[in-house]
């Protein structure tokens, strides 16, 4: 269609009214001609991840970037925090490193910065790069995060050989054995635990429940397991690494784990080298992923940057560093980025305690993106609630 001059006129005119960032969005930001400092916050543990990453960042970009502070704070802190920051234009907070809570925490007050596809353009093409699994995963940030970090998670049975002989194969196998063991079988409050919640997830698919991705309709023989197990469990640790630590004690035999929670506590020595992992029959993984958000109210120049940051963090060679000692297993959300990359201590680490067997089940089983944010809230109540009771 022929577009008249004065169409063309009347177009950059609407333009001009338009405000600085929507301008900007239909092409790059424009970058600040002196460096700043970013302030990052990190609500889901990433850092171990991709601080040397983002710090490598700072060092080729000295034009761009002075400083950057790392700050940790739990995931439920932090929507409470920026509102009040965001209302009281005092915003000190440039980049969140969340995970799906947090995420959907801000989604649902509005806290982010819209990154697709309004900056598409100062992003690499994210569906090109991404593994598969993890571009899905992109799907829950809803345009408002971008996918650094993914692994498969799991759910997966953590046991110690020398106090569990007969390995349960099934979740008929598993409740029979937490009846027969009682006490000695725990996992903790799927809200606080990265395990606990794929074991959430990861059941109405071995259970054959009629939707794995609808907990109010869609979970009956989910929530009849988990009301039936409950009997035979203690208590719910209200974190993993509480579980984890029990478990290397010996005051429990055997938990739910994910690739990540099986690896680093026994690089770190909370667990025994000899704990053992097992796959329950039919099991799907229920992936898991880290997202960086951008808060609103921030500076144009500093989205600019860390638009910049994101892209750069997204390289392969950057995303080699999040193998780390195995936290996130393997954790590059990104194509064709082998171990062999690694710094030689994620590869010394994963050498020792990694497990041969994983590359298989990865590609044998399938791999499930997880609820989306307001049903995952539904399912946590509701597990609060109608399952652990009095003892959560």
């Amino acid at each position: 269609m022929r577009i008249t001059r004065r169409q063309a006129i009347g177009g950059l005119a609407a333009l001009a009214t338009l405000p600085a960032t929507r301008l900007f969005a239909q092409g790059k930001l424009a970058l600040p001609t002196s460096p700043i400092t970013l302030n990052v916050a990190d609500v889901a543990g990433n850092l171990a991840l991709t601080q040397k990453a983002i710090e490598n960042y700072a060092a080729a970009k000295p034009n761009l970037v002075s400083k950057i502070t790392f700050t940790k704070a739990p995931a439920p802190e932090l929507p409470g925090k920026l509102k009040a920051q965001q209302a009281a234009n005092r915003l000190d907070i440039d980049l969140v490193l969340t995970g799906t809570d947090a995420l959907s925490a801000g989604l649902e007050q509005d806290l982010w910065v819209k990154l697709l596809p309004d900056h598409s353009a100062s992003l690499p093409d994210l569906k090109a790069i991404y593994q598969e699994p993890a571009h899905r995963m992109l799907a829950l940030g809803k345009d408002h995060g971008v996918v650094v970090t993914y692994y498969p998670s799991g759910p997966l049975l953590e046991y110690m050989p020398d106090r569990v002989k007969k390995v349960p194969t099934t979740v008929e196998e598993l409740l029979a054995w937490a009846k027969e063991n009682p006490n000695k079988f725990l996992y903790a409050r799927p809200a606080n635990s990265g395990p606990g919640r794929t074991f959430l997830m990861g059941l109405p698919y071995l259970l054959g429940d009629s939707d794995p991705h609808d907990p109010v309709k869609g979970w009956d023989k989910t929530w009849a397991y988990l009301k039936e197990l409950h009997k035979y469990i203690e208590y719910y640790p209200t974190g993993t690494g509480a579980l984890m630590k029990e478990l290397g004690e010996g005051t429990r035999d055997m938990t739910v784990s994910t690739t990540g929670w099986d690896i680093n506590p026994r690089v770190l020595g909370v667990v025994s080298k000899e704990a053992a992992v097992a796959p329950l029959k039919g099991f799907h993984w229920v992936a898991d992923a880290h997202y960086m958000c951008v808060p609103k109210g921030i500076a144009e120049e500093k989205l600019a940057v860390l638009l910049d940051l994101m892209s750069f963090l997204l390289t392969p060679e950057q995303q080699a560093y999040t193998y780390d000692q195995g936290y996130f297993y393997p954790g590059p959300a990104v194509k064709d980025v082998p171990l062999s990359m690694a710094p030689k201590e994620s590869q010394d680490a994963l050498a020792e305690f990694g497990r041969k067997e994983y590359a298989d089940w990865i590609a044998n089983n399938p791999i499930e993106v997880p609820l989306d944010p307001a049903a995952m809230v539904v399912a946590f109540r509701r597990w609060d609630e109608e399952v652990a009771g009095k003892k959560s």
